[in-house]
C-alpha cells in the first residue's frame, strides 16, 4: 500500500506541476508528498521529476513512467474501492462536483432516497460553476452542461441542454416583446459570461422547424452567475437568455416569462460524467444509476426541454 501511496502522490504531481496542489488534491502535506516521491524515485533508481523552486517538470522517465501507471493506478485502485465496499453493498467516499444551483435544486433532493438504500456510501458533493479536472482533482463523477472529454473520461447524457428567453411582465409591459428574432436588437440584455472561458459566447436561435436565426441582443448586463442574470431580470432590467434548469423556478412562478416562445438555443446535453474504466467503483456506478432514475422519475428530461416548456 505504500508503493501504491507514492505512485498516486507521483501522478498527481505529474497532473497539478506542483507538490503544493497535488498535496492539496489529496488532503496531505506538500512535505509528505515529496517525501512520497522521493521514496518512489529511490526505489526505481530513477529520477522522475526535475525540480526547482518555481517550477516541477517530467524529466523523459518521468514522462514515460507517467504514461505507463496512471491508468493501472486508477484501475488498482477502483479494484481496492470495490473490495473494500460492506458486505457486498457499495460503500466509500463519493466525490461529485456539480453547479451550485443545478445541484441544489436538482440533485440534492434525491440524496436521502440515496442513503436509504447506499448506507455505506458517504458522499462529498461539491457546488462550484467553475470548470473542474475530474480525474486530476480525483473526483468520481462531475455534473455538466458542457465538459471537455479527457482521456479516461465518458459521459452519459442525462436531459437537454436549451437556453430561453426570458424576461419580467413588468419589463414587457413598458417594452412590447420581440415578435421575430431580429426585434431583440431594440431590447437590453442580460448575458451570462462563460465559467470556461470568462467570454460571452454567441449563440444561435432555433425553432421547431430547425430554422436558424442568430441573436442580435445588445449586452446591457453581463452576470457569471445564471441564478443572477435570472434576478436581474426578475427585476425588470432586460431579458435574459439562461438555460431552462435555473429559469424554471421563476417560470413556475411566473415572475419570469418566455419570450419569443418558438425560440430556444441547443447547447448540447447536460450529463453525468466519470471515470471511462471498465472497473468502474460500486459506489459511482450507484451514484450514477440513481441520478438517471431521479431524472426520469422528476420528469426532468421533459422539464428541461424547451420544446415542452
Amino acid at each position: 500500500m505504500e508503493t501504491l501511496s507514492s505512485l498516486e502522490c507521483f501522478v498527481r504531481s505529474a497532473e497539478a506541476g506542483s507538490f503544493a496542489e497535488a498535496a492539496r488534491r489529496l488532503a496531505l502535506t506538500p512535505a509528505a508528498v515529496g517525501k512520497q516521491v522521493a521514496k518512489l524515485e529511490a526505489s526505481l533508481g530513477v529520477r522522475l521529476f526535475q525540480r526547482s523552486t518555481r517550477s516541477l517538470t517530467l524529466t523523459e522517465a518521468g514522462e514515460r513512467f507517467l504514461a505507463d501507471v496512471r491508468g493501472g493506478l486508477t484501475s488498482i485502485q477502483n479494484a481496492l474501492a470495490n473490495l473494500a465496499s460492506s458486505a457486498g453493498q457499495p460503500a466509500g467516499m463519493l466525490k461529485v462536483s456539480m453547479g451550485v444551483t443545478f445541484g441544489r435544486d436538482y440533485v440534492l433532493p434525491m440524496l436521502g432516497d440515496f442513503l436509504r438504500r447506499y448506507p455505506a456510501i458517504s458522499p462529498d458533493w461539491h457546488f462550484d460553476n467553475g470548470p473542474v479536472d475530474l480525474i486530476g482533482q480525483g473526483f468520481d463523477a462531475a455534473i455538466s452542461g458542457a465538459m471537455e472529454l479527457s482521456p479516461g473520461v465518458v459521459a452519459r447524457k442525462l436531459a437537454p441542454a436549451h437556453r430561453i428567453l426570458v424576461a419580467s411582465p413588468a419589463y414587457l409591459e413598458d417594452h412590447p416583446g420581440p415578435a421575430t428574432p431580429a426585434e431583440l436588437a431594440r431590447h437590453a440584455g442580460i448575458l451570462i459570461r462563460s465559467p470556461q472561458t470568462g467570454r460571452v459566447r454567441s449563440w444561435a436561435l432555433r425553432n421547431r422547424s430547425n430554422d436558424e436565426a442568430a441573436i442580435e441582443l445588445p449586452v446591457r448586463i453581463t452576470m457569471s452567475d445564471p441564478d443572477a442574470a435570472c434576478r436581474a431580470a426578475e427585476m425588470g432590467l432586460g431579458i435574459a437568455l439562461v438555460s431552462l434548469p435555473h429559469s424554471l423556478p421563476y417560470l413556475d412562478t411566473g415572475s419570469l416569462i418566455r419570450v419569443l416562445p418558438d425560440w430556444y438555443v441547443d447547447a448540447g446535453h447536460i450529463s453525468v460524467y466519470f471515470s471511462g474504466h471498465n472497473l468502474l467503483p460500486a459506489k459511482t456506478r450507484a451514484f450514477v444509476d440513481s441520478l438517471v432514475e431521479h431524472f426520469s422519475a422528476q420528469q426532468l428530461v421533459e422539464r428541461f426541454s424547451a420544446l415542452c416548456a
